[in-house]
């Protein structure tokens, strides 16, 4: 166990060597949880576990930057967190530009975070899981809401500012041994709407990487690593609006809309527009599929990518709303994007 005081004192010797390294690689080059030197930021605060009123309460502070990521691809969107509300399991964030599925029993930790950049000084609140990995974060955009933002981290302050130390081992999940394939492919055809299709997965006790090829060539199909380049920028081309998805574990960020800048950067496929940012490793892709699911509204059709894993790194969607038919234009893109990677 490092204490505090060692890791600052390694971070700060890592950060004169390499300045613009992020805080997540660098807990990766330090071998730490990222919420463990996120407790080293210099006025950092720890916040009470009352992680749905949080939420709640931040649609309060005006315009932020929400950001959510995996190890494979980070996704922003910049905007007001409108109509939220939570049920049992599920909170909903149904902006116009930020619209997240919020898992609050996946959650452990949250933070009140001052980031520093090169000339200013970015507020923020972080969200972590029990593995101190970070699942959602909160951009502070407007200087002007500076009082609402002292008044959130006063009242949502913990009691007790002491050190957190995440969990070092993660559960793995508990996978049916025999799957009765025939019975889940009928149970896929059967599909209503694409949202009973994580509860399909639940049901057979099944991931979704195995569901997906137990589909091959019924209702799924490998195609090339480069398609979701090759998709990307015919949306740009052809102006059609898609769906892009991204989940933490515990938050999922869904973009809607056209995207105009598709950047090739290395190894990083990034998406840089005014109100939405998307930065994919796509060295990290090892598998991706097309798959279709039967709705009340016709067949849905998505690309959902794989890292080494076998772990969703996003799942992309043509933009529809429920009761009307996937689009012509959708479909055309990708079958296009497909053929053109073979």
């Amino acid at each position: 166990m490092i204490l505090h005081s060692e890791l600052k004192s390694s971070w700060l010797k890592l950060k004169e060597d390499f300045p613009r390294l992020r805080i997540k690689d660098a807990a990766e080059q330090l071998d730490v949880a990222e919420m463990e030197l996120t407790q080293c930021v210099e006025g950092v605060i720890r916040l009470k576990e009352n992680f749905q009123d949080q939420f709640l309460e931040i649609g309060n502070l005006g315009l932020v930057m929400a950001l959510t990521r995996n190890e494979s691809i980070v996704h922003e969107c910049k905007g007001k967190y409108q109509n939220i509300s939570f049920n049992k399991h599920v909170g909903l964030v149904l902006g116009s530009t930020i619209d997240l599925r919020i898992f609050p029993k996946k959650i452990s930790h949250a933070f009140f975070v001052p980031v520093q950049q090169a000339n200013n000084k970015l507020l923020s609140i972080q969200f972590f899981n029990a593995y101190g990995v970070a699942v959602h974060k909160v951009y502070l955009l407007n200087n002007n809401n500076r009082s609402i933002h002292q008044a959130f981290v006063k009242k949502f302050t913990h009691e007790k500012q002491i050190q957190l130390f995440p969990i070092k081992e993660k559960n793995k999940d508990v996978l049916a041994e025999k799957i009765d394939t025939q019975t889940f492919l009928d149970d896929w055809a059967n599909l209503q709407d694409t949202h009973d299709f994580y509860p399909l997965l639940v049901k057979n006790k099944i991931n979704r990487f195995t569901a997906l090829k137990i589909a091959e060539g019924t209702f799924t199909e490998k195609v090339s690593n480069s398609t979701t380049e090759k998709l990307l920028q015919n949306a740009v081309n052809e102006e059609v609006e898609i769906m892009i998805f991204v989940s933490s574990g515990a938050v999922i960020q869904i973009y809607s809309g056209n995207i105009y800048n598709v950047k090739k950067s290395g190894h990083w496929l990034n998406v840089l527009d005014p109100e939405f940012n998307l930065h994919l490793r796509d060295d990290h892709i090892v598998n991706t599929w097309i798959v279709k699911k039967p709705t009340a509204d016709g067949i849905v059709t998505s690309l959902e990518i794989f890292d080494n894993k076998n772990k969703n790194i996003a799942t992309f969607f043509g933009s529809r709303k429920p009761g009307i038919p996937e689009s012509l234009e959708w479909r055309n893109i990708l079958a296009s994007s497909k053929k053109k990677s073979l």
